[in-house]
């Protein structure tokens, strides 16, 4: 934890992103020692006078450990490129933001994740395609991301939400601010089955600069991404550049010709994107495949690996438990629970289906693999 919040501090820096701080991190033996360093090592590090003097006045200002004490209020967490579970898509770029902060969960499964987006003022057409195309996601395993924006990010998160899966929500502001403020309660369902997550320290508001970062983050955290309906001029379109110069791969779907909120995802097919018209394009495009069939196992087939597994399977059901009850039923602490708890998720056992409460995963879907 000490550690963490000099990444933490190091984020509010003006001018200090990816590239410097690792320069920082080989300069000095800790970034503790980066951060409480004269202005003359500074200067040695690498820092121009103009950054050196941003760090100085922030860390004037800042107080480290009340922005964890705010993190701790909000239920959020930060990571950094150093903690084993920041997203590996995400890790494999040059440029990944040293600092995610996250209100929920995320998991091992969100490795599979695509990414729907789209203009704010959508059609019916498009806010039914992003939906549909969301919840067949979903329901076969794979994680949705979008933006929690009006229009085709809120139609994609609902799909997945719908059909019981994961999703993801990139925020172009601090964890503690929800934009925009009408999707307050979407944002707490997401959180609750999956993650609300942002690389802007709290107190950030949504200011038209961050929504360039935003859009990377969106396509760095998916194998790709699929443009629902945008207009030409769209920040939609941005998030799909991102994914291009990324590796990742770019999915548009076709809309009428005659439609102004089609053309820009139109122009993308033109230009090379892969047509989407069902699920079925955007698996074959990435080589997804489940595996075989007689892999799928029923839960009661799967042999509980410790005797904490084996306790938490006789409390569960179809009908929902809080992991507050399963700790008070098991006279277990939570933190034992809910490490467990994961562990069975990702084995296919149980299912979280919102505000911590969980059932038995009767059936799971297969993993998808790469083939």
């Amino acid at each position: 934890m000490s550690a963490r919040k000099y990444w933490i501090g190091f984020n509010h820096v003006a001018g200090i992103g990816p590239a410097r701080l690792k320069m920082l991190a080989a300069f000095f033996p800790s970034l503790e020692a980066a951060w409480h360093a004269d202005e003359h090592s500074l200067a040695r590090a690498g820092l121009d006078q103009r950054t050196i003097a941003s760090l100085v006045e922030t860390r004037r200002k800042l107080d480290l450990d009340a922005i964890q004490r705010r993190l701790d209020d909000l239920g959020a967490s930060a990571l950094t490129l150093e903690d084993a579970d920041y997203p590996p898509l995400l890790k494999e770029l040059p440029d990944a933001p040293p600092v995610l902060y996250v209100q929920g969960t995320l998991s091992e499964r969100d490795r599979w994740a695509i990414a729907l987006v789209g203009t704010r003022k959508a059609s019916h057409y498009g806010r039914d395609t992003a939906f549909q195309l969301a919840f067949d996601l979903a329901r076969e395993g794979l994680t949705v991301v979008s933006g929690l924006a009006l229009g085709i990010d809120a139609a994609a998160h609902q799909g997945a939400l719908e059909a019981g899966g994961r999703t993801i929500a990139v925020l172009p502001c601090g964890i503690d601010t929800i934009y925009p403020p009408e999707h307050r309660q979407l944002a707490r369902q997401v959180a609750d089955r999956g993650a609300l997550v942002t690389e802007f320290p709290p107190g950030t508001g949504a200011e038209s600069k961050n929504f360039p970062p935003r859009n990377r983050l969106i396509s760095g955290l998916s194998l790709g991404v699929v443009v629902v309906e945008a207009p030409e001029k769209s920040g939609a379109l941005l998030t799909a550049e991102s994914a291009a110069e990324q590796g990742r791969e770019v999915f548009a779907v076709p809309g009428p010709a005659t439609s102004a909120s089609s053309r820009g995802s139109n122009r993308l097919i033109q230009d090379g994107a892969k047509l989407v018209m069902s699920i079925d394009d955007i698996l074959t495009e990435l080589n997804l495949t489940r595996e075989a069939a007689q892999t799928r196992v029923e839960v009661a087939q799967i042999a509980p690996s410790s005797d904490q597994e084996r306790q938490i399977l006789q409390q569960l059901g179809t009908e929902p438990v809080h992991i507050d009850e399963l700790c008070r039923q098991l006279n277990l602490p939570v933190a034992a629970v809910s490490g467990t708890l994961a562990l069975m998720e990702l084995k296919g056992m149980v299912r979280q289906v919102g505000n911590m409460q969980y059932i038995l995963a009767a059936g799971p879907k297969a993993p998808y693999i790469l083939d």
